[in-house]
């Protein structure tokens, strides 16, 4: 992946990772909206102003949060030929995006997000899969769309239904949507 999050080193990385970790354990145990910050700067041994210093708010914090829980873990998966790739790829992005923990997330993610920059920071991880799904079908001697295509034709409808229209959203949709964006033949 090219451009990945800098985190911080040292003892500020380690109070980011207690953090989060405070954050999803509260989350499962009490439920996200009955989290405060000193619960969690408890659960975290960091002081409340360590959060406030840090992260401004809760809503800011459970922000960072979600943002990190929404990074792909690993890298697309490699089916051989471009249409499978990027189908199996928008059915798992669908797949993990509708979850009630996804859709959480992504509310998350944009509640907290006053600059913009976690939703910029989401839309690159999807455009980072897409690239190296992209990549590896030009390496192929494939002809490929661009990423921006990929992301209007397939991440944008995706995203829209998941957020505001979920009712009869499933893994033909997806698929509809890769061969609209690839052409009947896989481009």
């Amino acid at each position: 992946m090219s451009r990945q999050m800098v985190r911080p080193g040292g003892r500020s990385a380690r109070v980011q990772a207690s953090v989060h970790v405070a954050v999803r354990e509260l989350a499962s145990e009490v439920g996200r909206d009955a989290l405060t910050v000193p619960m969690v700067a408890q659960r975290a041994g960091v002081t409340p102003s360590t959060i406030y210093r840090r992260w401004g708010d809760l809503q800011e914090l459970l922000s960072d949060v979600a943002v990190e829980r929404l990074r792909p873990e690993t890298a697309p998966g490699d089916h051989g030929a471009l249409p499978a790739d990027l189908t199996a790829w928008a059915e798992q992005f669908l797949d993990e995006m509708s979850s009630p923990a996804g859709r959480a997330y992504i509310r998350d993610a944009l509640l907290g997000d006053p600059d913009g920059s976690n939703a910029g920071q989401c839309s690159a991880y999807a455009a980072e899969q897409i690239d190296v799904i992209l990549t590896r079908a030009t390496e192929r001697g494939e002809r490929t769309p661009d990423v921006e295509t990929v992301i209007d034709g397939v991440v944008a409808p995706l995203m829209y239904r998941i957020l505001f229209r979920p009712d009869g959203l499933d893994a033909a949709y997806a698929r509809r949507l890769v061969t609209a964006v690839l052409g009947p033949t896989g481009r």
